[in-house]
């Protein structure tokens, strides 16, 4: 099969287009063909070892696509024919894929491969972060950080399905207008002001109940300081390169909690739950209360600009792969 392969932990540099052999679907496996795999931040990190995995090379990187069913390996639920998405530790960027029951969320007929292949991780991780960790309730402001990229906007549609409201930070006027779109109460432009400026400014110097951070960097304390009493800090992720080291006292004078959020694990350690939220996703983008953005998709022979794209910013909302 053809697939996007990593030779060795250099970076981009090390990716190339080639032949792979199939996967070989264990017991309790399914084998999908791929129709679409999406391309995420995570995997910039892992073709250059910097992430907690570091997958035997040579490796395909990629870790959610959406395909049909080839063959079910024993594996009761699906059968070859159905449309599913699924995510994977590496594998998605390729023609086939398997993966376990418990990775497996089936694909309503209506739903396009493209979008189908960007539901599992982002809006897994933002269901999982604002309702199992930050208990997110319908009278509290959220703040998203990078709310114009892949699980920023997730979290910006789903802190609007709980009946949040929602406060979206980003960094041009286009970005701007994608989070608006997706439902965003106020928007700060924190290219044209200080953040805990436009904290202030969205909220009327209220400050906000929970914050959704997967940017990391400077922005982490500052929109920390702005969190009312009983304030939560989402750690999702650190897309501005920088883990930043906060000031325990502000946790103490504000009787707030730092949350880690690690969705790939909670998949793991929680499965039942993690189906359960995977089924309430699948249905509220059926019914169209969440609406996946596909900014841009190029076909698997273009995979390392495609990865390009993400690392240089140029992303709002998602990038997908089509093999």
């Amino acid at each position: 099969m053809r697939a996007l392969i990593c030779d060795s932990y250099d970076g981009l540099d090390a990716l190339r287009v080639g032949e792979m052999p199939d996967p070989t679907p264990l017991p309790g496996t399914a084998l999908v063909a791929v129709k679409a795999a999406a391309v995420n931040f995570q995997d910039l990190l892992v073709v250059a070892g910097q992430y907690q995995i570091r997958p035997e090379l040579p490796f395909v990187p990629g870790n959610e696509f959406a395909g049909v069913v080839e063959s079910a390996n024993g594996l009761g639920g699906v059968e070859p024919g159905d449309r599913v998405v699924g995510f994977v530790g590496t594998g998605a960027m390729a023609e086939r894929a398997t993966a376990f029951p418990g990775a497996i969320i089936r694909l309503p007929d209506h739903i396009a491969f493209d979008v189908g292949a960007v539901i599992p991780v982002a809006y897994g991780t933002s269901y999982h972060a604002l309702v199992d960790r930050a208990d997110l309730r319908a009278d509290e402001t959220l703040l998203v950080l990078g709310a114009a990229g892949g699980v920023g906007l997730a979290a910006v549609q789903i802190g609007k399905a709980l009946g949040a409201k929602v406060v979206a930070a980003v960094s041009s006027e286009e970005k701007a207008g994608v989070v608006r779109d997706a439902g965003a109460d106020e928007v700060i432009r924190y290219d044209q002001m200080p953040l805990r400026d436009g904290i202030a400014a969205a909220t009327s110097g209220a400050g906000v109940d929970v914050v959704y951070d997967p940017v990391g960097g400077s922005a982490t304390e500052l929109a920390l300081r702005s969190t009312n009493w009983n304030g939560r800090l989402l750690v999702v992720g650190f897309t501005s390169g920088d883990i930043p080291q906060i000031s325990l006292n502000l946790t103490l004078v504000k009787g707030n909690s730092v949350v880690g959020v690690f969705w790939g694990r909670f998949n793991i350690e929680e499965p039942a739950r993690s189906a359960e939220n995977n089924r309430i996703v699948m249905d509220w983008v059926a019914d169209g209360t969440l609406r996946p953005l596909v900014q841009k998709t190029f076909p698997l022979d273009e995979a390392v600009q495609a990865l390009r794209w993400v690392a240089d910013r140029k992303v709002v909302g998602r990038v997908v792969l089509t093999p």
